[in-house]
């Protein structure tokens, strides 16, 4: 019996001094990471997410991990739900880049074209391309362009920065080289009013400049004459932008169109194609009657001739923009069959842009001036060009006076300026001459800003639709870096507007309320 004694406790001793096998050890310098992240915890605090961060939160348990799922019917806990009580001030959160390049230029599948010659563009375009060191084809490029040279009319939707002039550009210019009009009746149509076979509507003087630059650069090696027509005014400025010999595209503002279509100086009879390019700006109420009316002068409605004769297919109608606003469908279904119309859209619509990295702060208003202040001293000189948005001209003008009291050399654009002064400035801002512009959302819609790399909202934006064209101008394509946004959060109505993004990118979903009614067929008549 003593001897069972001694056998078993030389077993517990045994047992004691060797581990059981199915103990896993831990390397050293693993237990050493997760005792400092433990003593660095306050006591009663979560975990802090491991990985790599999708949101990164001044308060790590509301960050979250790239891999974590939050499910559709979900309500994931939000960094900003306490935010409108001003205890919140301080509190801030950011979406970190889960990608390097902007999903416009991700490699498309096998199937589809790796280049423009292999999506069927003419010689002299593709000649055009090289001389602007344009390479491959974009996501919203390879969708449209064929498409668009099959003639079909289309509602051509991508993210800002993603390439969408050259998208239709390309095409409807190759249906022009295609087709060209005869000699002779040109010359006749000269005689009378310009009558140009391609229309690109844009909202301000600035965009058309800049659509017009990129036109001209495609137009002039294939021999088609571009004109563009801004600014309206009295008669003899509108004659003068027309004149010349036989137009073949023109590109003009609403309310230089309208004036010239009342004054007889141009016809849309002859039109092949026309282009409404920024459309959510576009069916704006202050632009509504002058698009109403230049829709009507061209042959679009049902039973109308074409250009060529009663065979030949009504104008192809091509309408573009980074948001859709829900009334469109109204507007375009007086004039055309909007159901015959092609969606192209891309996969990053109304989403967050992955690359770009978006940080929320919750100030006062009284903050937010030093927070600025302190963002440009920190903002090396050798790191791209600055964009501050405010939501009105007297800020810009207020927050301009104090940057000219603390030396930081500026530019300002709003829309009270003359459109003389604003093109000025813009193309200043573009050439590099000045590194910070202070403006309105007169600069956030289409403008290429490819050397901007930080931009601050010294102002919350009133929509949802504004702040993705906000973001929209950094991380574009032919930027060198993402870049990146920093938003102040002042009010309690951009409380609202940030749960929402916030909620959208924890789910990695589109934000909500962009989508349109433009797919669903227009109200008939009584």
């Amino acid at each position: 019996m003593a001897l069972r004694r001694g056998g078993a406790a030389a077993a517990r001793a045994a047992v004691g001094s060797q581990p059981p096998e199915h103990v896993v050890r831990i390397p050293w310098a693993l237990r050493q990471r997760l005792e400092k992240r433990r003593k660095a915890r306050r006591p009663g605090e979560a975990a802090v997410p491991s990985g790599k961060l999708l949101l990164r939160s001044r308060r790590p348990e509301l960050s979250q991990p790239r891999w974590q799922i939050v499910g559709r019917w979900e309500r994931p806990r939000l960094v900003s739900a306490g935010w409108k009580h001003r205890e919140a001030c301080g509190d801030y959160f950011q979406l970190e880049p889960s990608q390097e390049a902007a999903p416009a230029l991700k490699a498309p599948p096998a199937p589809q074209g790796q280049s423009f010659a292999e999506l069927g563009l003419q010689p002299a375009l593709l000649a055009a391309l090289q001389r602007l060191e344009v390479g491959r084809p974009t996501a919203v490029q390879r969708l449209a362009i064929p498409a668009l040279l099959r003639g079909r009319s289309a509602l051509c939707a991508a993210e800002t920065g993603s390439g969408k002039t050259l998208a239709y550009l390309l095409p409807l210019l190759d249906r022009l080289l295609a087709r060209p009009e005869e000699k002779e009746e040109e010359k006749e149509e000269e005689k009378k009013v310009a009558a140009p076979r391609g229309l690109v509507v844009v909202p301000s003087r600035e965009l058309a400049a800049q659509v017009g630059a990129v036109a001209a650069a495609l137009c002039r090696p294939a021999g088609l004459r571009l004109r563009g027509l801004t600014g309206g005014g009295a008669a003899g400025g509108l004659r003068r932008q027309l004149r010349g010999p036989g137009v073949a595209v023109l590109l003009g503002t609403p309310g230089a169109l309208r004036d010239a279509l009342r004054r007889r100086f141009l016809s849309l009879g002859r039109l092949r194609w026309m282009v409404l390019d920024e459309a959510d700006t576009l069916m704006d109420e202050s632009f509504a009657a002058p698009i109403e009316e230049i829709l009507a002068h061209a042959p679009l409605a049902a039973g109308a001739p074409g250009p060529a004769g009663p065979r030949e297919e009504r104008t192809q109608v091509v309408v573009v923009g980074a948001t859709f606003p829900a009334g469109l469908s109204e507007v375009l279904g007086r004039f055309v069959d909007v159901g015959r119309f092609a969606s192209l859209a891309t996969q990053g619509l109304h989403r967050l842009p992955p690359h770009v990295q978006q940080k929320f702060v919750r100030l006062k208003g009284q903050d937010k001036l030093p927070e600025l202040l302190q963002l440009l001293k920190d903002h090396p000189a050798s790191g791209g060009a600055v964009i501050i948005f405010c939501n009105s001209a007297s800020t810009v003008n207020w927050l301009g006076y104090i940057l000219d009291d603390h030396k930081i050399k500026h530019l300002r654009l709003q829309g009270q300026m003359s459109a003389v002064a604003r093109a000025g400035i813009f193309a200043s801002f573009q050439k590099g001459d000045v590194s910070v512009l202070v403006c309105t959302d007169l600069a956030s819609r289409g403008l290429d800003t490819s050397s901007v790399q930080l931009v601050v909202n010294y102002d919350f934006p009133d929509t949802l639709q504004d702040y993705l064209h906000r973001v929209g101008r950094v991380g574009r394509v032919g930027s060198k870096t993402p870049g990146a946004v920093v938003s102040f959060v002042t009010h309690k109505w951009d409380v609202d507007l940030v749960r929402k993004i916030e909620t959208a990118a924890r789910k990695r979903t589109g934000l909500p309320g962009m989508d349109s009614s433009i797919n669903e067929p227009p109200p008939k008549a009584d």
